[in-house]
């Protein structure tokens, strides 16, 4: 069965920030605790066939994982296929957008993400030996929180500084829409303002660009 996954960006930009997000949620959700914490690299993807990378892969991956990204390649028009490293564990990613937003950066998509038994230099290899190429890495930090039902990241990124992902997974795509509205009700209740698509494209696009100067370090830029 495949997943469907709602997410919501907010720019918090910097420490303070992050700091009264953490306070807003305890206030409005008691339950709301520290669920983990972690360090991420992740290497995005451009270009390749995903029917080639899912038949390259395959031996490394489960036969549920198999089935599912099998299932993916004959629905994908637009995707993303990134690799990670979380604290040591190596992930192979794939998201298709199913609404109008990218497979990159969409509000409404649907996930592959399975950990491999490959180190990230392997993987990668993988990947690039099946027509794809580099687009950027990139490297944060991640708190990870349930609130309300709805799962909340704060990350600090590498060029993009703090930055707050709400998200809620569904298992039919007739959910979507009530996702959408519980993610931004709790929003509201946090008074956070959610990151237009729009100024998300731009600094995807210049952090594309200009990867190599941030991958790794604390240096941040702002786009407008």
């Amino acid at each position: 069965m495949q997943n469907y996954e709602v997410e919501v960006k907010a720019l918090l930009g910097n420490a303070k920030r992050a700091d009264e997000i953490r306070r807003a949620m305890k206030k409005a959700d008691a339950s709301c605790a520290l669920k983990s914490k972690n360090k991420q690299l992740n290497h995005y993807f451009e270009g390749g066939v995903l029917k080639a990378l899912a038949k390259e892969i395959a031996p490394h991956l489960s036969k549920q994982g198999r089935t599912k990204l099998d299932d993916l390649t004959t629905r994908a028009k637009s995707f993303s296929v990134r690799t990670r490293n979380k604290d040591g564990d190596i992930y192979l990613v794939v998201k298709v957008s199913v609404d109008d937003t990218t497979s990159e950066n969409g509000v409404a998509r649907m996930e592959f993400e399975e950990k491999v038994p490959l180190t990230l230099e392997k993987l990668d290899e993988l990947v690039l030996s099946s027509g794809f190429s580099y687009q950027a890495k990139w490297s944060r930090e991640r708190e990870e929180y349930v609130c309300h039902g709805v799962n909340v990241t704060l990350d600090k990124n590498a060029g993009y500084g703090w930055l707050a992902e709400f998200e809620r997974i569904v298992d039919h795509q007739s959910l979507l829409e009530k996702a959408r509205c519980d993610i931004r009700e709790l929003m509201q209740a946090l008074e956070v303002e959610e990151l237009p698509q729009e100024r998300l494209e731009r600094m995807f696009a210049f952090y594309n660009a200009h990867w190599p100067e941030y991958y790794g370090t604390e240096k941040i830029f702002v786009v407008e």
